[in-house]
Order: C-alpha cells, then structure tokens, then sequence
C-alpha cells in the first residue's frame, strides 16, 4: 500500500460546494482507499491505496465528487514521498520569517513556463514566490487576506489547477501520512 495525501480546491467556502468530511471518507471508501483521514473542513484528505499514478487517482476521486455532489472539483494528489520533497526543499530560512505568512501553492501539473516577471504587478514588495516544478512556494508578509498572489493568478498565468495550502495544513497533512505510512 502506497500513502497518499489529495487535496480539493474551493469546497466549504462561503457556502459553495459543500462536502461533509465524514460523508466523503465514506464514499471514498468506495474507491478501495483505505485509512482515510481528513484534516479540517477545508478538503485535505490522506489515505493508502494500491500504488498508482497520481493522475488516476485525482480522476477518481474527482469523477467521484462530480457523482456524488453534482460539482466539479479540482484534486491534487501527491504521494507522501513527493509531500515530504515538498516540505524538504523549502526555499525559506524559518528564522526570518513568519509561518503564519507562509503558503504552498500546490499545481495539478507541471505548467509549461513559469516566468517570474509574470507576478511582479500582483506582488507586494517584500512578497517572494519560488517556483519548484509542481509548488510554488510563497512567502506574504502582509498577510493572505490582502495579497493579489491568489490561485485564481496562479491558474489563469499558468493554465494549470492549483490550490494553497498554510505552513502548519502542509506539516500537519505530512505527519498524518507519516502516521499512516507506518502502520
């Protein structure tokens, strides 16, 4: 058994799209996923399942959601290999910053390019984003709420699905599927 870690864009915001964590544990079920945990409302789902590409799985799980709720949602699934690369190729010195002003953008694919100067008029100055293959990892000084470096910018420059996750969803998703992985 391979451990997974899949990750749904806007679910449970304002009302839209709304999935009860516990009904979809039991419908993924369905899909022969075993020891599935989720993490908070927001769509952040570990589990184990027979080794399989990471596209075939957001394909069912996505074809799922579209059955079972009548919406589209995009998935982003990543082994737990893969998240710990994630974490461990953090491009920031944690001295220097504010974790609370971290964030993970999570691709559905590797885009075709990625150019920087593509961002420079939704930054704020001291913002920085690194750009590593299927993240891009942000650092937002002045806050999430404020920043114009959304996954809708992300999405529309790059033509990819994407979705954000914080400093401590990204540790607390990684630990959980450490858990599970050694069963």
């Amino acid at each position: 058994m391979q451990t997974y870690i899949a990750i749904l864009r806007g679910i449970n915001v304002s009302g839209h799209k709304i999935i009860k964590m516990a009904e979809l544990r039991d419908h993924l079920s369905s899909l022969n996923f075993c020891n599935l945990t989720t993490y908070i409302q927001s769509g952040n789902i570990v589990f184990q399942s027979e080794a399989m590409k990471n596209n075939v799985l957001e394909e069912k799980i996505h074809q799922l959601i579209k059955d079972q709720y009548g919406f589209d949602v995009p998935v982003i699934v990543r082994s737990l290999q893969e998240w710990q690369q994630v974490v461990d190729q953090f491009p920031f010195n944690l001295e220097q910053v504010d974790t609370k002003r971290i964030g993970f953008a999570f691709l559905k694919e590797k885009p075709l390019n990625f150019d920087p100067l593509d961002y420079e008029k939704f930054k704020a100055v001291e913002d920085k984003i690194v750009y590593n293959g299927k993240e891009i990892y942000l650092h937002i000084p002045g806050g999430f709420g404020s920043s114009k470096l959304t996954n809708n910018i992300f999405e529309k420059k790059l033509r990819v699905s994407a979705t954000t996750r914080n400093w401590n969803t990204t540790l607390k998703l990684l630990e959980m599927a450490k858990a599970l992985d050694s069963f």
